[in-house]
């Protein structure tokens, strides 16, 4: 591979990286981001959302009209798209502001991508071909690997806003390296027509059938909204799938389904990035809300599986000579599912148990998507081989789209479930505690914030009846009982020995009041990190199964001949 070659394949691997690390780097620093924003999870997940949707409806697209207009004009302007969304996420001070941020990105995003993968295969000579595209699909998968980890890193030194800004130098060096190595002015352009009726029903049918899977919780799944949501995604489907059957340049090159191997590969890519994706974007907020770590120890605990994903992605692929696709697939969806297993009976606070789970998660993963990268491309050349990569990459964001819809709306209807059962024992607990009506509000109101504001599963360990609180307690008892006893004319040392009197009978009350509500609150903690952890867990002992049943796509593939 020649210099230039290998500089502009570096270039196009640059755009990819920020591209596929966006799509994962939030998860860690969605506490932090919680909390900074004051938001719920519910609403920073169309953050996450928004991005992937955006992602893979315009990537086609948009990868049609860098054809069109130029790629190397239009993927340095994908560049600059991307750099302003970056900029106004790490600069948000609402959550709608970094939604619209996160809305820009994607755009670039959508931009960046396709462009990356044409014009990176297209520098190298058709004998390199298959290297190409191996570096820039490793690429996409490490960087979606390593987002979190390298979240958790920024999150932990410089606040959940370097997770944008990280983005600028690389943006910039990206910027360089293509007015230096890419021609921009007279470029070859290929005539392609924009599926813009193709491109709306994508956006349709990916945004009602993951608004009906964020929301059936929220709304009943038997609701009016939720049954048209889902029709509509039903209708807009079948007619995405009519539409891109007779347009003349479709988003969707259908005919790729003809290869039972590109079929598979499209299939088990959504199916087990959602499983992978979906292990990735809860368990950080498990191990920072629930059991109390900084960011860059949650994302050191599932380093792990991106470390597994790193290492057998390669090897899988060079495996895939000398074992069958079928077999080497199936592999790595056992380790898949065993690694399900162990996370559905595991016990959280003993994290070799998690880890064993999370190396065989990323173990399996990277033995299946590895023989993906190479089946997806099959024999395929020129424009064929283009779309295939551009279908596969639109199919792994809508995996990820899923992972995020999936587990985080059933997540936050286990917590909510959670949140429901702790207050209803709380608000029984507390009458149980001798004080006044004033202080158990007090105690029911902080106990509140806690389980629905804040979601954190330690609440206050403060004694409920402070210093001076108890101070004023004893000083206006005393006044109170001289007033009563027309004391004013006793001496001096009479009302001393009436306050300290007082003053005794005050603070074993207080103590007496204060103990109560300490054993209340340590009781009502562990209530609340035992339905937290149900909550967080629950979701992967229902996914269990179906990982399992992955295992009959693999049936899909081409049986391999002697």
């Amino acid at each position: 591979m020649k210099k230039r070659q290998f500089m502009i394949l570096a270039t196009m691997a640059i755009g990819i990286f920020l591209c596929m690390l966006d799509t994962t780097v939030m998860n860690i620093a969605l506490p932090a981001i919680q909390t900074g924003l004051r938001t719920n999870l519910d609403t920073l997940q169309w953050a996450l959302n928004i991005y992937t949707i955006t992602f893979a409806a315009l990537t086609i697209p948009l990868g049609r009209l860098a054809d069109h207009v130029g790629r190397n004009k239009v993927y340095l302007i994908g560049l600059i798209l991307f750099l302003i969304g970056s900029l106004i996420s790490a600069s948000s001070t609402t959550v709608t502001m970094l939604i619209a941020g996160r809305e820009i990105q994607s755009v670039g995003a959508a931009i960046v991508f396709p462009a990356s993968m044409t014009i990176g295969i297209n520098s190298i000579e058709l004998s390199k071909r298959n290297q190409a595209i191996a570096v820039l699909g490793t690429t996409q998968g490490l960087a979606a690997a390593f987002g979190p980890t390298i979240g958790g890193l920024v999150t932990q030194f410089f606040g959940w806003q370097g997770i944008f800004y990280i983005n600028v130098p690389l943006i910039l060096i990206a910027i360089g390296l293509c007015v230096i190595l890419l021609p921009l002015k007279n470029e070859p352009t290929v005539h392609a027509k924009l599926d813009l009726l193709g491109m709306f029903l994508a956006v349709i049918t990916l945004f009602s059938l993951v608004l009906a899977l964020v929301k059936g919780s929220d709304w009943g799944w038997t609701s009016s909204r939720v049954i048209y949501l889902l029709l509509i995604f039903i209708l807009s489907f079948g007619l995405f799938i009519w539409r891109e059957s007779i347009a003349p340049d479709p988003m969707i090159r259908l005919e790729l389904f003809k290869y039972r191997d590109f079929t598979g590969s499209v299939i088990v890519t959504v199916l087990s990035g959602m499983f992978f994706v979906g292990m990735m974007v809860l368990m950080p907020s498990f191990f920072t809300n629930v059991q109390g770590h900084t960011e860059l120890e949650a994302a050191l605990m599932i380093t792990p599986a991106s470390v597994m994903l790193f290492l057998f992605s390669p090897v899988s692929s060079f495996l895939l000579n000398k074992i069958s696709s079928r077999t080497l697939i199936a592999s790595g969806i056992v380790l898949l599912a065993l690694g399900y297993t162990g996370l559905s009976i595991m016990n959280p606070d003993i994290y070799w148990q998690f880890a064993i789970s999370c190396v065989l998660i990323g173990t399996g993963y990277g033995t299946i998507i590895g023989p993906l990268t190479v089946l997806s491309a099959g024999d395929f050349t020129g424009e064929l081989l283009t779309a295939s990569q551009s279908v596969t990459g639109v199919f792994r964001q809508i995996g990820t789209v899923l992972a995020v819809a999936v587990f985080v709306s059933s997540f936050s209807s286990n917590l909510k479930i959670a949140q429901n059962q702790v207050w209803s024992t709380a608000q029984i607990k507390v009458k149980k505690i001798d004080s006044s009506q004033i202080i158990k509000n007090k105690i029911l109101r902080t106990t509140h914030r806690n389980l629905f504001v804040t979601e954190n599963s330690k609440l206050s360990s403060k004694p409920v009846i402070n210093y001076k609180t108890q101070s004023n307690i004893i000083k206006n008892k005393t006044h109170q009982y001289l007033e009563n006893h027309n004391g004013s004319q006793l001496p001096l040392a009479a009302k001393k020995k009436i306050q300290f009197q007082i003053a005794n009978i005050v603070k074993n009350k207080v103590n007496k009041i204060n103990l109560q509500v300490k054993n209340y609150q340590q009781e009502i903690s562990t209530i609340v990190k035992q339905k937290m952890t149900t909550a967080f867990i629950k979701p992967y002992q229902v996914a269990t199964p179906f990982v399992w049943l992955l295992l009959c796509t693999t049936f899909i593939f081409k049986k391999r001949k002697n």
